[in-house]
């Protein structure tokens, strides 16, 4: 299993609108970044992510999985976007900031803290383990 973030504006598509979809989850379109769109097709069926609130609260608000591999994204006419199906698991105890992600040491490498523009990104074992601890979980 491996671990991501996705990020979200959240007056665009928030954690509460994540998990109004409930177990069938919603495909994470729209995503017009080569990276971030080939980081969607490593995941796989059940890899867990971090569900980011970006612009006025960034914050890690919720756990969320894939529940759907990479397929053409369906808001896309050119087929050179693909998107992933996530469902909401649970949210955090307490948001975590990225202002506390830039105060953790053991998060110092973090993609989020080094190139918080990127909307899906790779989160590794240890980064999973430490912000959950920060968020309560």
């Amino acid at each position: 299993m491996r671990y991501w973030l996705f990020k979200s504006e959240p007056s665009t598509w928030s954690w509460e609108d994540q998990v109004a979809k409930g177990a069938a989850g919603e495909q994470w379109d729209g995503v017009r970044n080569y990276q971030a769109r080939n980081f969607m097709r490593e995941m796989a069926v059940g890899d867990l992510g971090f569900f980011y609130h970006s612009q006025t609260e960034k914050a890690v608000v919720g756990v969320v999985e894939v529940c759907a591999a990479a397929h053409p994204d369906s808001t896309d006419d050119s087929g050179k976007w693909d998107c992933v199906d996530i469902r909401a698991v649970e949210p955090l105890k307490t948001p975590v900031t990225l202002e506390m992600c830039r105060d953790e040491p053991r998060l110092k490498d973090m993609v989020l803290v080094n190139n918080s523009r990127l909307s899906v990104q790779p989160v590794t074992d240890a980064e999973w383990q430490v912000i959950r601890g920060l968020g309560g979980l």
